[in-house]
């Protein structure tokens, strides 16, 4: 199961005791930030996308929205989401649980200025009902991210 790579993952950092685990889904920002009683542009939320042959994770705020333009000026492709059936095969996790965290080798990690207006996020671990929060600077240590982008419209 992919919340226990991701606990595995951060046993290494000795943060595993900040997992939150919810008795209800959070597989959605909308339904992340009602378990979290937070608001919902504080979601950190990952995309997956195909680029080619690469596998690219991009971490949102909540509320922002890819740009097209944007995107395929910083990754020369095309916003392609990964299907459904194979988001768990190609990053690790399954769709409502996909964060930044133990995801495979060959997916690459990207973190998205829309994060950068708040002190705190609350990225999935792995499962459609947890999360934790990190600090942006946390974010950046244990996401393995490449680089910032800015790939996304906020309303």
């Amino acid at each position: 199961m992919s919340i226990e790579k991701v606990r595995e993952y951060f046993r290494g950092l000795g943060i595993e005791d900040r997992i939150r685990e919810f008795d209800v889904s959070s597989a959605t920002v909308e339904l992340a930030a009602k378990a979290l009683g937070c608001p919902g542009e504080r979601i950190a939320k990952t995309l997956s996308f195909h680029a080619g042959d690469r596998v690219i994770l991009v971490v949102t705020a909540g509320d922002a929205k890819i740009d097209n333009h944007k995107y395929k000026e910083e990754f020369g492709t095309k916003a392609k989401m990964l299907k459904y059936d194979e988001a768990e095969a190609l990053t690790g996790h399954a769709v409502g649980g996909v964060c930044p965290f133990a995801v495979n080798e060959s997916a690459e990690v990207y973190l998205d200025r829309s994060l950068e207006r708040f002190d705190t996020v609350f990225p999935a671990c792995g499962s459609s009902n947890s999360a934790i929060e990190l600090s942006i600077k946390e974010l950046e240590s244990y996401s393995g991210y490449i680089k910032w982008v800015d790939v996304c419209k906020i309303p």
